[in-house]
């Protein structure tokens, strides 16, 4: 049989098996909602113990103990914060101002999640803005986080404004008073 003996009923007959075939094959989209990776998993762990700021849970269930977490911009909160203590010593400060976070989106590929959310101070108001942030996973927990503002201008003249620097003396000589 070639091509032009075929029919038209013929034809319909063979594409409606060969759809059935495909349809067993690839089954429609079933009433479980598919597995989320296990990283957006750990990531909205993440943000659940940082709203409840439950810095024990991000200590001993989130960050891994030599993480990274770096700020851009230039204001005092600026840099990169490195190991546990020094990046809950940033969460501190957050708390002070009363920051919250709702999440928009989370996808991960491979050892990455990114995050795009909204964060906003309560204590003074006055930021409110989209951030993204690029989380790096290791063995279950973080072990990097980059954060990029919507409106790095923004960022940067709320927190100067609400975390001014020491004076020159104290941050020289930490330990003396003036």
């Amino acid at each position: 049989m070639t091509v032009s003996d075929l029919s038209r009923a013929t034809l319909l007959r063979g594409l409606t098996v060969a759809g059935a075939a495909a349809a067993i094959a690839t089954p429609a989209a079933s009433a479980e909602p598919p597995k989320e990776h296990p990283n957006v998993t750990l990531i909205r762990g993440y943000y659940a113990a940082y709203a409840k700021n439950d810095l024990r849970a991000l200590r001993e269930r989130f960050f891994a103990p030599d993480v990274t977490w770096t700020i851009p911009g230039h204001h005092p909160l600026a840099g990169t914060m490195k190991g546990v203590d020094e990046v809950l010593a940033f969460f501190a400060q957050l708390a002070r101002a009363g920051f919250q976070a709702e999440t928009i989106f989370l996808a991960a590929d491979g050892d990455w999640v990114v995050d795009l959310h909204r964060g906003w101070s309560t204590k003074p108001k006055g930021l409110d803005i989209t951030w993204a942030l690029a989380f790096r996973i290791e063995r279950r927990r973080i072990a990097e986080a980059v954060n990029y503002p919507g409106d790095q201008h923004a960022a940067d003249a709320y927190f100067w404004k609400n975390f001014p620097l020491t004076n020159i003396p104290q941050r020289l000589h930490p330990g003396e008073r003036p």
